[in-house]
């Protein structure tokens, strides 16, 4: 591979993991959206780079489902389901946007580190691949875990969700039909995710998960 190529992919995935800081630092739905859309069109560009360094065509079809589905069809769906059912569209933390982009900068630190140490024997390009895929993966459970509205949730599952496919695309040899399956268990996921929304907006009449808990009796 040459020095250029190596470059170029590992510029991809740098911005797949930039990308992954812009959601944690949006407040407000559409616009956390929006940079999902932009995450995942990131992701595409990445594999077709793979499938052209690699020489593997079978990944031009996972970069394809990849901008289709994750850069269109989901973040425009989404954006429906916020307006048909009038979520509130400013995004509640559980934890200040500060301290959340602090512990965002750590796990990317602790991704480095880990893959990095654990993957002596690899292929560079692979070993960083396999770190920045660590990164976005942690960076998507991060959003997770520090927003309280559903649909944001959603979202850093979606883009953990990204990370896997780097990862995965990164690994020589990973067969069409896996990668395929994947992306369609996504989809199903993120379709029976939908559902549950216009449920859970139906009885609680909000999708806020301290309404749900404060149903529970959890908090009070």
């Amino acid at each position: 591979m040459s020095s250029l190529q190596f470059d170029i992919a590992h510029l991809l995935a740098g911005s797949l993991v930039l990308a992954s800081f812009m959601m944690l630092y949006q407040d407000r739905l559409y616009a956390l959206l929006n940079v999902y859309a932009l995450h995942a069109g990131v992701l595409a560009l990445s594999v077709a780079w793979q499938a052209y360094v690699q020489h593997a065509p079978h990944l031009y079809v996972t970069a394809l489902i990849a901008l289709v589905f994750k850069a269109i069809i989901i973040p425009v769906a989404l954006h429906r389901i916020i307006k048909r059912l009038g979520i509130h569209r400013e995004i509640e933390n559980v934890i200040s946007i500060g301290l959340t982009m602090m512990a965002g900068i750590g796990l990317v630190a602790l991704s480095m580190v880990v893959m990095l140490r654990v993957t002596p024997g690899a292929d560079a390009l692979a070993r960083e691949d396999l770190a920045f895929a660590l990164s976005v993966v942690l960076l998507g459970l991060l959003i997770m875990v520090t927003r309280r509205n559903a649909v944001s949730q959603v979202v850093g599952f979606m883009s953990l969700e990204n990370g896997l496919v780097l990862a995965a695309t990164g690994a020589k040899g990973m067969p069409l039909v896996v990668e395929i399956s994947v992306a369609f268990s996504v989809l199903i996921a993120f379709i029976v995710i939908g559902i549950f929304l216009f449920r859970i907006r139906e009885r609680f009449d909000s999708v806020d998960v301290q309404a749900l808990d404060r149903f529970r009796g959890e908090r009070r």
